[in-house]
């Protein structure tokens, strides 16, 4: 395959050889990509916060949690997810393992990343490492998706709005953006350039991600397309 064939993104969640048959029926595969993509999220975060040049909405407002309660901000990533699996009971989403690993796995790599990574002094290298945390989210968010063990929590009430309003994905996903960035700010997370290259950058890097996990994980009657693609990215 050419290297544009390799780098040309995805439009769809593609189907790959340890996606599990079921939300709660992980192969021993799928658990695996699960929980390196979940790990490989959350060190992606910890890399963006350890930038110091702001961080995803959702970690503004862990951050900001962390500032004003007497807990890590690991902690608070994950007290944020339950509290929004909390939100799904009158949406009446189904959760699966993943919903689950998600809260547990990306708190937990993201504190550990936190501790050990460094933080940089000089500018071009905290925007170098904001830029590559955002490519490791959506390496991460490749990864995770394509076991088909359910959505994250974050993921799963934006659906489940969706669902039940009748609203388009997009306003429901920027409406909650939007909320949880500046109830993260007031607290006193941090919001600045890293925030806005990832508002402009996950989308592609989680589609560039997909598309190297659909690449990697081929399932074997997949044929390339002449163009370098698979079908189950162009459907």
């Amino acid at each position: 395959m050419s290297l544009l064939g390799w780098l040309r993104p995805a439009r769809t969640v593609p189907v790959t050889r340890w996606r599990a048959p079921g939300r709660w029926s992980p192969t021993p595969g799928s658990a695996l990509v699960l929980v390196v993509g979940l790990a490989v999220f959350g060190l992606g975060e910890a890399l963006m916060v350890r930038a110091g040049l702001g961080v995803s909405p959702w970690t503004v407002l862990a951050q900001g949690l962390s500032t004003r309660l007497p807990i890590s901000i690991g902690l608070a990533t994950f007290l944020v997810s339950a509290v929004v699996l909390l939100l799904w009971i009158p949406l009446r989403e189904r959760p699966g393992l993943g919903t689950i690993a998600n809260a547990v796995v990306i708190a937990a790599a993201l504190q550990l990343g936190v501790w050990l990574l460094p933080a940089p002094d000089a500018l071009a290298l905290r925007v170098g490492m904001a830029l590559l945390g955002i490519a490791v989210v959506g390496l991460g968010s490749g990864l995770y998706l394509t076991t088909d063990l359910g959505p994250g929590p974050r993921d799963g009430w934006m659906t489940g709005l969706h669902q039940r309003t009748g609203w388009p994905v997009a306003r429901v996903r920027l409406g909650i953006e939007v909320v949880v960035l500046g109830l993260g700010w007031l607290l006193g997370g941090t919001v600045g350039l890293g925030t806005l290259l990832f508002a402009l950058l996950i989308g592609p890097a989680v589609a560039q991600g997909l598309a190297l996990a659909g690449r990697l994980g081929a399932v074997p009657h997949a044929e390339p397309t002449p163009d370098g693609g698979f079908p189950e990215l162009d459907a």
